[in-house]
């Protein structure tokens, strides 16, 4: 399970793979629902913030630009 500081752009590992085979989503929409994009196929899937926490197993953050972490 990952914590909720995720925001998109986000890749996340899910616990269990899509039927592609890939294991690894990018998020692309955050809310109440959270819209993900399988990395290996492209297919988009919408899932209810609680199911999304459940089914996640590691959260990838996307590498900062040099310029964005000295602003931070």
């Amino acid at each position: 399970m990952i914590d909720n500081d995720f925001t998109v752009g986000d890749r996340v590992i899910m616990r269990k793979p899509h039927a592609c085979g890939s294991s690894e989503w990018e998020i692309t929409r955050t809310g109440a629902d959270v819209k993900i994009k399988c990395s290996g196929c492209g297919r988009i899937v919408m899932l209810d913030r609680g199911d999304f926490m459940r089914a996640a197993k590691k959260l990838l953050k996307e590498e900062a630009s040099p310029g964005e972490a000295a602003e931070r």
